[in-house]
């Protein structure tokens, strides 16, 4: 008997776990090992498909500048979530499977195999059906159009009265129309930046849009920029006539509350030529524009009361600025330099762009006699001054252009203001330019006379006489800066320009002195013909580029002979070159690209 009993005993244990495996769930312990197969080929599969849409997505987010959908956003967010948790039940499951028994039907723990077989189970169905949701034909859609996009600032000083004013006005409904006025780098166009920043941090219901005017062709520039911030700039927009994109754009803002942020305008602008609904206590809109002209403000709207002065900084907010661009420990290297340099905060007359400019000039001057120097110089220019403009800015500004290392800089320098005003200027073409009229250094290879170029483009930019622009392989220069390197260049003996660059020209012009002229520039105008001949013995450059050149004389570049660098680029009906050509014999850079030219001459 009790043999027996110990019998009993030892079976009891086996008895209750086959018990339990028997209660109709036994399919979770029996299938473990299978699901477990099953669920980690699923996950492999899921990731692949993940992978293979996340490509998808990026593909269409950085090459397309599309938006993912959100429903592929869900299913990426769900499918990650489903591969972490699977993951984590598939590191678990060895201890589950040592724990089968009797041919892998029960378990030796068989409540906590059954918990884990369903959880195996149900985990596999949902990784099935994640993948069966996973085919997108689309994976992303053209983003909706931001109210307002953020533009590049830095820091200002001594424009938060101002910027209180616009602002303030613009919160009146009785107001549509506000003019921001003042002289030439005086921080209008920063102000209007610190606005349109304002926008994007706020939450309105405006559709802003910022546009710049310029001199040349203002209507037709505002009406492309306007069309491509409201998302109807397409292939066929450039061939439009002018009343043909103002209609479009017409048929757009009249259905938004907008607010029109116009920099740099220098006439009346006609608002209804370009499309833009006037603005009016019922629509709600608001044009918020920015001119060196006073009369330009009365021409746009008669209120004087929304026509805001940007006046040059008082004595302590200029010196405040001055500090921030020449650095408070050059102002501390001797006791007499700090004293010197109210002098000259003095002498640029609280204009900002003039304290930003030669403020970064003396940052490296360490010692009172460079900045008595200074001091002197620009006390003698302020004696010569021009009228208006000049008067105020240019002697000023042409210290900065005096500070540089040498001749060849200072040339640089001036060789970029025959580029139209607010131009992107690729900066291996400006380089090539340089080279080919000569001006650097002789080099062994093209590599190291390029080099040199992109060194002194990189100067110009630290010295404030070029700007970064929008695109890394361009420069631009500031449109008083390149006003000063024209009057810089009419004074000068040595070198006279004549510039002429998008001014809407149809025909050659017409000068009486073209003996004199070094440099000219009759790029982005629409000159189809150019018939007459120009006796210039001592041009060295010609820019002809973006015209609609159709033919060019046979004798047009006979007298010509210093003639170094010639662009004709962006002539496309330009089919082919004048025999005359051959007579420059000085020619070393000629720029054919976009042309309908497919040969020129041989070496």
């Amino acid at each position: 008997m009790g043999n027996i009993f110990s019998i009993s005993l030892s079976l009891d244990p086996i008895i209750t776990r086959c018990s339990d495996c028997a209660t109709g769930q036994a399919s979770y312990i029996c299938n473990l090992e299978d699901n477990l197969h099953a669920l980690q080929a699923e996950v492999a599969g899921l990731k692949e498909l993940r992978s293979d849409l996340m490509s998808r997505v990026r593909i269409a987010e950085d090459e397309q500048q599309l938006k993912r959908l959100n429903q592929v956003e869900g299913w990426l967010s769900r499918a990650e979530t489903l591969i972490n948790d699977a993951d984590q039940l598939i590191v678990q499951s060895p201890q589950h499977v040592e724990n089968l028994c009797m041919g892998g039907c029960c378990s030796t723990r068989p409540r906590s195999g059954i918990k884990f077989g369903k959880q195996i189970a149900k985990k596999l169905q949902e990784v099935k059906d994640q993948k069966e949701n996973g085919d997108f034909s689309d994976v992303a859609s053209k983003p909706p159009l931001p109210s307002a996009t953020e533009r590049p600032s830095e820091p200002t000083v001594g424009l938060e009265s101002n910027f209180n004013k616009v602002w303030t006005s613009l919160q009146k409904e009785q107001v549509g129309i506000i003019c921001v006025y003042g002289l030439g780098g005086v921080g209008k166009t920063t102000l209007l930046n610190q606005i349109n920043n304002k926008f994007h941090d706020t939450t309105h219901d405006y559709h802003v849009i910022w546009a710049v005017a310029s001199q040349d062709r203002p209507i037709e520039r505002v009406q492309d920029q306007i069309a491509e911030r409201i998302g109807i700039s397409n292939e066929g927009w450039k061939s439009k006539s002018l009343d043909e994109k103002a209609e479009g754009i017409f048929q757009v803002l009249c259905k938004k509350k907008f607010a029109l942020l116009l920099d740099d305008i220098w006439e009346w602008f006609d608002l209804t030529r370009a499309g833009v609904p006037l603005p009016a206590k019922e629509n709600g809109s608001k044009v918020i524009f920015t001119t060196r002209r006073f009369d330009v403000c009365c021409q746009m709207q008669p209120s004087m009361d929304n026509n805001i002065r940007v006046e040059c900084l008082p004595r302590g907010e200029a010196f405040r600025l001055f500090e921030e661009k020449v650095g408070s420990e050059t102002l501390r290297m001797h006791p007499d330099i700090c004293k010197l340099a109210e002098a000259v905060v003095e002498e640029c007359a609280g204009l900002p762009l003039a304290l930003i400019t030669i403020g970064r000039a003396m940052a490296s001057k360490k010692t009172p006699r460079e900045w008595e120097y200074a001091t002197e110089v620009l006390r003698q220019s302020a004696t010569s001054m021009l009228p208006g403009v000049g008067k105020e800015m240019y002697p000023k500004l042409k210290f900065s252009y005096d500070c540089l290392p040498d001749e060849r800089f200072r040339s640089c320098f001036l060789y970029c203001s025959l580029y139209q005003e607010d131009y992107n200027i690729e900066k291996d073409e400006l380089v090539d330019c340089w080279i080919g009229e000569g001006l650097l250094d002789e080099h062994t290879n093209l590599s190291n006379a390029r080099n040199q170029g992109h060194f002194i483009i990189g100067s110009l930019i630290d010295a404030c006489l070029l700007e970064k622009a929008e695109y890394d392989d361009c420069v631009k220069m500031h449109d008083v800066i390149r006003d000063m390197a024209l009057w810089i260049a009419g004074e000068s003996e040595k070198e006279k320009f004549f510039v002429k660059s998008g001014v809407q020209l149809k025909d050659q012009p017409k000068a009486k002195k073209w003996e004199e002229v070094t440099r000219m520039s009759l790029m982005e105008n629409q000159i189809e013909n150019l018939t007459e001949i120009l006796e210039c013995p001592n041009l060295q450059t010609l820019f002809l580029g973006s015209n609609d050149l159709k033919v060019i004389m046979d004798d047009f570049f006979n007298f010509m002979p210093m003639l170094r660098v010639l662009d004709l680029s962006q002539n496309i009906i330009l089919g082919e070159l004048p025999v005359g050509i051959a007579k420059l014999v000085s020619l070393e850079h000629l720029n054919l690209s976009e042309t309908g030219i497919k040969s020129c001459l041989s070496n």
